[in-house]
């Protein structure tokens, strides 16, 4: 199971505004584009940050994705939408992850294949644990110090809400392999935060 639901930073925009800007942007209008860009900006950014510490990589993918969104806009219909801020944020946050980790496995080919763990583990999804006592910042920070492979498994797992089925479609590994980095990133993030004498490992007992 996963350690934290899919966390979304809250976004909330009026659906008429939000409608009326989402229509401009179907008809190709620059205003509305860029006013959508603008709104949805930091957002992008920080989905692609996660993925891509280094912050140029992550800015070219913040854009390639937005040239997702608006080629693809015109197929995102308002109407089938009771809430359309939060079906948008969720339809951005997906374009933004998969440009993320296309971007992520062609600068970092190599390293990731090496520093993949490629073997089946039989690791089952653990219990309560250190990280469950993590604010959401407390926990991106600490991500941040995972290998790039270890960080990209968890991240797809944890916070974005990938299956395993998902992640070893998207990154060309087995689903065992998929739940054996999930376990060696988990049990990585909780030996950094005993190192640390982190407060949340206080807590823990096993």
């Amino acid at each position: 199971m996963n350690l934290l639901p899919a966390i979304v930073p809250s976004l909330e925009l009026d659906s008429a505004l939000l409608t009326e800007i989402l229509t401009g942007c179907q008809r190709l209008e620059q205003a509305s584009q860029r006013r959508l860009y603008m709104l949805y900006y930091s957002y992008g950014l920080s989905v692609c940050l996660r993925y891509l510490h280094d912050r140029d990589a992550a800015l070219e993918a913040v854009n390639d994705g937005f040239m997702k969104v608006f080629q693809d806009l015109p197929r995102f219909d308002t109407s089938r939408h009771t809430d359309v801020s939060g079906s948008l944020r969720g339809w951005i946050r997906k374009i933004m992850v998969h440009t993320a980790i296309d971007r992520f496995r062609a600068n970092s080919r190599h390293a990731f294949q090496t520093d993949l763990d490629t073997v089946a583990g039989s690791h089952a999804d653990g219990g309560h644990s250190p990280l469950d006592n993590l604010s959401f910042e407390e926990l991106l920070q600490l991500i941040g110090q995972l290998t790039p492979a270890y960080r990209a498994v968890f991240n797809m797992y944890v916070i974005d809400g990938y299956t395993h089925e998902e992640i070893a479609t998207q990154l060309g590994i087995s689903v065992g392999a998929s739940k054996s980095n999930l376990f060696k990133a988990r049990e990585h993030l909780k030996t950094l935060l005993k190192k640390n004498k982190h407060h949340a490992y206080a807590k823990y007992v096993g």
